[in-house]
């Protein structure tokens, strides 16, 4: 990678690092995999404001997605795997899919996670 390139990566980290609601969706996400509808939920902002943010993180590697039934799953990717391709999934992710896919747990429970 050359230096500019380094460069381009840390600006745009810092560019996703920037915005107030990008670090509120970060900070709620913590170190588990949360639905979209949990973050509607919690910061009462539309869905569209926060995908376009989560896609922003995603771009910037530092989320990543999984889509279940009709719903998003978001997590933070760990630093030694940003900006590589993840060969195997991890067992959060696979436990996850053996769950009831179709509905969001946070919003068709009445309680939400965390």
């Amino acid at each position: 990678m050359t230096r500019s390139s380094k460069s381009a990566d840390l600006a745009g980290l810092f560019a996703a690092l920037a915005d107030h609601t990008r670090l509120r969706l970060l900070n709620l996400i913590g170190g588990r995999e949360v639905c979209v509808c949990y973050f509607v939920e919690i910061l009462r902002q539309g869905q569209p404001k926060i995908s376009r943010h989560l896609a922003y993180l995603r771009r910037a590697g530092l989320v990543a997605a999984r889509r279940e039934g009709k719903w998003m799953h978001y997590r933070m990717v760990p630093p030694a795997d940003a900006g590589r391709p993840r060969k195997a999934r991890s067992r959060l992710l696979r436990a996850a899919e053996a769950g009831d896919a179709g509905r969001c747990a946070a919003t068709s429970s009445g309680t939400l996670p965390g």
